[in-house]
């Protein structure tokens, strides 16, 4: 069996641990791109000797089967656009751009050449919220009318190799478009405006602005989310709950759970999860190839895609301006 040639972009804690992964798959051979002699001498001591590109337009030239894209987000549209013109399949990590436009660009690339696409949210394959979307489906919960989340992270920054959050101006919201992309994953809705606040505050070493937020969507009906975020607790926090009218439901992340509740019979059920980290990347990356083969669609399409990258980048305007933004992706 031949193996597809993968060329991972981008060595930093992320790309490490998709790099460490791939190595495992039988049916992959991986190259790195990395402008960063440190980060790919390091790669190499840690994780062998694999062959190396010196840049990306280089690696587009030996026509690899896959682009792997573990860079910083303002890179992502136009790498993800030259690497689907040479013909190659493309992950690339979440979010998916830094703006609605470069996202869009994204998608028209994607639509004209025919080739996969998938952003990377590994959050889709965790067991928990797995389970979660399939109480959602089911009917569990009766008609969803408010769902939240809230992540504390200081560790982010901790592990950020290159600290770009201290210089770049509402990186949180789109550090976590895990949770905008996951309510559109569990409820199928796009929200019709978005508010933000957020200040940075605290005397900590590492810092970003803002690194305190909450952010609310407002729907067409009776629903509504908030996030809250924060780059400032230790040891992290990051949980969810969902309210319908007819049960409810928590789910802790870290904790490995989930709680629901049944507003008729009045009962409350407990579900344990222990699934390592590493699996959960094992089956996003599992599903990816399936869809490379054909097999099945992309778990989060460019046009689902562009659903959080559209709310992230309504957060920060919001957050900047004060004012609610209204979100139409039907005329962009």
């Amino acid at each position: 069996m031949s193996r597809l040639r993968v060329a991972l972009v981008g060595l930093g804690s992320i790309g490490r641990r998709h790099l460490r992964l791939l190595q495992e798959r039988p049916d992959v051979s991986v190259e790195a791109v990395e402008t960063s002699k440190e980060a790919l001498a390091a790669a190499q001591r840690d994780f062998g000797v694999l062959p190396a590109h010196i840049s990306f337009a280089a690696m587009l030239e030996t026509r690899p089967d896959v682009v792997w894209l573990a860079t910083p987000t303002p890179l992502h549209a136009e790498q993800t656009m030259k690497a689907l013109a040479a013909g190659a399949h493309v992950f690339c990590e979440k979010p998916m751009s830094d703006g609605v436009a470069g996202a869009l660009r994204m998608k028209q690339a994607a639509d004209r050449f025919r080739t996969v696409l998938n952003i990377g949210f590994y959050l889709h394959f965790w067991e928990g919220m797995r389970r979660l979307k399939q109480l959602v489906d089911s009917g569990r919960f009766g008609r969803v009318l408010h769902a939240h989340a809230r992540v504390g992270s200081y560790t982010t920054l901790v592990n950020s190799a290159s600290r770009y959050q201290a210089s770049q101006p509402g990186s949180l919201f789109f550090d976590y478009s895990h949770q905008p992309d996951l309510f559109y994953w569990l409820l199928g809705r796009v929200p019709a405006s978005v508010w933000a606040a957020g200040f940075q505050g605290g005397k900590l070493e590492l810092c970003s602005a803002p690194n305190v937020t909450d952010t609310i969507c407002q729907y067409d009906g009776d629903l509504i989310t908030s996030v809250h975020l924060n780059y400032v607790q230790l040891p992290e926090r990051h949980e969810y709950e969902v309210v319908g009218d007819l049960g409810w439901a928590q789910v802790d992340f870290f904790g490995g759970w989930i709680r629901f509740g049944d507003r008729t019979e009045g009962t409350v059920c407990t579900e344990t999860f222990d699934q390592p980290r590493d699996d959960i990347f094992r089956a996003e990356h599992a599903a990816f190839f399936e869809a490379v083969a054909g097999s099945r669609a992309p778990e989060t399409s460019a046009a689902d895609g562009m659903v959080s990258t559209a709310i992230c980048a309504a957060a920060v305007e919001s957050w900047r301006t004060g004012q609610a933004v209204a979100i139409d992706l039907q005329n962009v």
